[in-house]
Parts: structure tokens; sequence; C-alpha cells
């Protein structure tokens, strides 16, 4: 008789994984912490060329949807001739105006440098002069405008030979740029590529019993991303196409490198808005010709003042027409967002700091809710639309009412040419076949 083993067998142990208690959690945590924020403090001239791969791999995701539903291609196919379409259009645009584009800012930048002593010879000029509006006369004369404008020049120079400096190194180190943009458009490539199609992949955290949260909170980030993505790619763009035929058309020198300035003004609230004023002021000051040989002063003004009517439209009209509220943060902590960003990231964190703003007030309004043993979407459920302005509404509602009306127009000349191809295919049909040809 044999005898049996009746041992555990170690191919078939079923010895489950010790479970963690609270002080392992916690200490695990705060070194986990501890490492990312050290990560973060030792890679952080990489976290802003990495953020803008994640952004360029979500903004091509729907372009690549598209081409492969349309085309029948492989997805891995289709992200390579995204790429390569994107990477010869990049080429382009350098070989075509790149260069220029540089020297534009550049001679932009030296035009102001060498000019700004000019601002006070310039406004006492203005100041002194008596002006004559029908019957009414009025000056200037009446404050001391001298000491006020040599402030003005002590407060500007340094902040003008900073951003000299910075747009010189980007000039002399235009390989480098190029290079990180090489090393964006591949880490991106990559991203997209692994995907397979599926959105999901982008960034896929499962952790039990939150799935629902993580669904949720997947769900809320995407909106604020894409209302940064969508709304302020429009934004920049028709800045820069109204104020480049603006002030070109007004004989404006440095055109093209001040509408950009218009455009990334657009990120920075309050603060964008006065150096875009304050630079346009400087050149219409300093450049001496002027359209319709209108004097110094009159023409900058003009130029001042048809900028705050633009911005003021673009804020009121364009910007909460194409921003989602899913990206409602207060414009001051926009801009200290923005301040902390700059020494993190450089111009990329000033870019991406109103979605990074959002995300992170998303963040911890779900953590405190948290903490709080609240529901931490119910202030998401519960917010309220905000109330446009009165006129805003008028024009919204007129532009509707036209739209309407093309649409009309258009059903019924459709309609009417539906109505003449008929008659005509019954005209046809109705005549007798020509018995030559029979």
């Amino acid at each position: 008789m044999t005898s049996e083993n009746t041992g555990p067998d170690p191919n078939q142990s079923n010895q489950q994984s010790p479970l963690w208690n609270w002080t392992t959690k916690l200490v695990v945590g705060l070194a986990l912490v501890a490492i990312a924020i050290w990560l973060l403090v030792q890679f952080q001239n990489f976290l802003g060329p990495i953020l803008l791969a994640f952004i360029l791999a979500y903004l091509f995701y729907p372009v690549a949807n598209i081409l492969q539903k349309n085309l029948k291609i492989p997805w891995r196919i289709t992200v390579t001739l995204i790429y390569v379409v994107a990477v010869l259009a990049i080429l382009g645009l350098l070989t075509w105006g790149g260069l220029a584009l540089f020297d534009q800012i550049q001679n932009l930048i030296t035009f102001i440098e060498n000019n700004i002593d000019e601002i006070p010879r310039l406004v006492n000029e203005f100041t002194q002069n008596t002006y004559v509006i029908g019957p009414f006369e009025f000056t200037l004369s009446g404050l001391n405008w001298n000491e006020i404008a040599n402030e003005i020049v002590r407060a500007v120079q340094p902040i003008v030979g900073r951003i000299g400096s910075i747009a010189g190194a980007l000039a002399t180190g235009a390989a480098n740029t190029l290079l990180w943009v090489g090393v964006i458009l591949l880490v991106s490539y990559f991203l997209l590529a692994e995907t397979e199609g599926i959105p999901n992949r982008f960034l896929n955290v499962r952790i039990p019993g939150y799935t629902d949260d993580l669904k949720r909170m997947g769900h809320e980030l995407s909106n604020i991303w894409n209302a940064f993505i969508r709304g302020q790619i429009i934004v920049v763009l028709i800045t820069v196409v109204i104020y480049t035929i603006f002030l070109g058309s007004m004989g404006l020198q440095f055109f093209f490198g001040l509408a950009l300035i218009a455009a990334l003004g657009r990120f920075v609230p309050y603060v964008g808005a006065w150096i875009t004023w304050i630079t346009y002021g400087l050149v219409a000051l300093l450049q001496g010709t002027t359209i319709f040989n209108l004097p110094s002063g009159i023409y900058a003004l003009i130029i001042l003042g048809v900028s705050m009517l633009i911005d003021s439209m673009l804020d009121n009209l364009l910007v909460p027409k194409v921003m989602s509220e899913n990206l409602k943060v207060h414009p001051a902590l926009v801009l200290v967002g923005a301040l902390i960003a700059v020494d993190l990231l450089g111009i990329i964190g000033i870019l991406l700091a109103a979605p990074v703003v959002a995300t992170l007030k998303l963040v911890f309004g779900y953590i405190i809710n948290k903490l709080a043993d609240q529901d931490p979407w119910i202030t998401l459920d519960t917010r309220e639309p905000v109330e446009q302005a009165k006129w805003v509404r008028f024009i919204e509602t007129q532009w509707k009412k036209f739209s309407g009306w093309l649409s009309n127009l258009r059903q019924k000349i459709s309609i009417r040419l539906k109505k003449k191809r008929n008659k005509k295919k019954k005209k046809n049909k109705a005549t007798p076949e020509n018995p030559d040809n029979s």
C-alpha cells in the first residue's frame, strides 16, 4: 500500500499577499509624494514639453479617428501620415516665414530699446499743446508730465531688456528649439500610436471602488482641456488676424509681431492686455511716420483706443462663445498661476496656466469634499449657467435670425433647382427619339 503525500504542493500555493495596514499605506504614500516632488524639481525643464506632447496627441486624436474611419487603413499608418504632414508643415513655415518672424520680433525689441529715451520729449510735446474740439479747448500741461514720463522709462527699460535677452536667446538657440520641437512631436506620436484608437488608453487608472469617480473625473478633465484647446486656438487665431489687418492698415511698423504679442497677451488676464497696449503706444509714439500725417500723440491714442475696443469685443463676444463654462476660473487665480508657472515651465507655463489651474481646482475640490464626507460632484451638478449681458444676447438673437433666414433661402433655392431639374428630365423623356440615331 503506497502512502499518499498530503502536504501542500509548493506549485499550487493558495496563500494570499498580506494586506497593508494604515501605517504602511501612509508611509508608502508619503514616500511616493516625496519622490514625485523630487522628480518635478529635478526634471522641471522636461515637464513643459511632456505636457505639450500630451496636448498635441490629444489634439490629433479626433483627426486620426476620422481619417481611419474614412480611409479604412490601420491606426498606426493613419497616425504616421498625420505626423508626416505636421513635420512638413512646420518645415514649410520655417522656410517661408520663420526666420523673418524672428527677425521682426528682434527688430521690434531693438527699436523700442533704441528709442525709449524719446518718450519724455514726446510726452512733453503732446501735453504742452492746446487742443480744440468744436467750441472746447483743453490742455494737459497742469501735471508734471516730465517726471511721470521719466518714471515710466525707468520702469519699462528693465522689462524690455529682459524680453530682448529672451528673444535673442531664442534666435541664437534656434537649433535647440528645433530639437525640442522634434522631441515633442516624437513623444506625442508614440502616445497617440499606442492608443490604437482607444481614447481611454491616454491615461487609464483603475482603483477598486472608485471606478465611477475616476470616470467622472476623466469626463470633467476632458471638458476642461477640450474647452482650452478648442477655444484658445480659435481666440488666438482670430486675434492675430484682426490685429494684423488693423495694425497693418494703420501703417504701424512690425505689425505682425505686435499681433503675436496681442495673441500671447490673451493667456494672461489683466497684465497681458496692458502689456499689449503699452507696447502699441510705444511703437506708435516712436516710429515717427504716421498715417495721414497725424501727430504722434493723436496717432498713439487712436491705436490704443481701437485696440481697447477690439479686446473688449473679443472678451464679450468671442470668448464666452467659444470657451466652455468647464474652464471657468477666476482671472485673478489664473494670473497667480501664470506667475508661478512661468518660474517652473517658462513660456509654456503661461500658455497652460488656465487649464492647469482649472484642473487643480477640480482635483482639490474633490479631495476637500471627500475629506468632509460630502458628495464631490454636488457643486458641478448644481452649477448655474452664467447669464450673458443683454447686448450680447441681442446680437446672438439677431445672428440666429440671420442664420435661419440664410438656411431658409438655401432651402428655397434648392427646391427651385430640384423642380427645374425634374421639369428638364420630364421634357427629355417627352421628346421623341431621333430616327436617324436608331
